[in-house]
């Protein structure tokens, strides 16, 4: 339906916003994650607790949320909402591009909307970010008990572990996203609150389209979210490593005893 109407083109709509996210997205994720881990582990052995780690992913989640993935989440959704013909050169887009979506969004609806949805976009982020890590990091440990010898796991391991735990967010947390998603396509109502526009939306996919529309999309969010926190991991790994081996100074290595 959509190829047809609109050409194969419409498949890629809104990955101008993708693009200018998933960097920075990237960069605070791991760099806050690393942070937050460091603060609450033990200060004598230097390891961080299960419950600490999965705490840690919370925090990190919230912040790439509220930092860029809200923002950008909202281009997106609008971008990919449009409806009209890429075949039809005549039949201009309400939004040209990412840059035309958001100067656009912020003219007619003012620059709190691109926070629409925060909330449940951070408690999507951090539920996200809080399985992701934890079952990623505890996954590696068993990985390291079964082959004790390794210092370093292989990276087609770090991706096998990283496909695994890239699913945990999606199924824990759909609801939550199908309900902003819809929020955030929606042009503002005045007068009424974010959360009753939440709850508003809540209900009416409850009456109209029953328990199954809260996973709506489930499968192809898996997909795209699995295979991209394998690769992700991997790349995570051989970099934290190289940041390691730098962090051990040429004077260091030829003073220390």
């Amino acid at each position: 339906m959509i190829v047809g109407r609109e050409t194969p083109l419409a498949l890629y709509k809104g990955l101008s916003a993708v693009l200018s996210r998933i960097v920075p997205k990237m960069a605070i994720r791991f760099a806050s994650f690393e942070t937050y881990k460091e603060w609450l582990a033990d200060k004598s052995t230097g390891n961080t607790r299960v419950g600490n780690i999965f705490i840690a992913g919370l925090a990190a989640g919230t912040t790439e949320a509220v930092a860029v993935v809200c923002p950008m989440e909202v281009v997106k959704i609008r971008l990919q909402a449009q409806q009209h013909s890429l075949a039809n050169p005549l039949e201009a887009p309400r939004y040209r591009n990412a840059g035309h979506a958001v100067y656009t969004i912020i003219r007619e609806e003012g620059f709190s909307a691109l926070y629409r949805g925060v909330s449940l976009t951070a408690l999507r982020q951090a539920t996200n970010q809080g399985a992701n890590f934890t079952a990623y990091q505890e996954r590696k440990k068993l990985a390291h008990t079964y082959q004790p010898d390794l210092k370093d796991l292989p990276s087609y391991q770090h991706m096998i572990i990283g496909l695994i735990s890239g699913a945990m967010g999606p199924f824990s947390n759909a609801p939550i996203d199908t309900i902003k998603t819809r929020l955030q396509k929606a042009t503002h109502e005045p007068r009424t609150t974010a959360f009753e526009r939440i709850a508003a939306i809540a209900k009416d996919m409850w009456k109209q389209e029953g328990v199954r529309s809260f996973y709506k999309g489930i499968t192809p969010r898996v997909l795209r979210v699995a295979p991209g926190q394998a690769i992700v991991f991997a790349v995570y790994e051989k970099v934290r490593g190289i940041i390691e081996t730098m962090k051990v100074s040429p004077s260091q290595d030829r003073y220390s005893e």
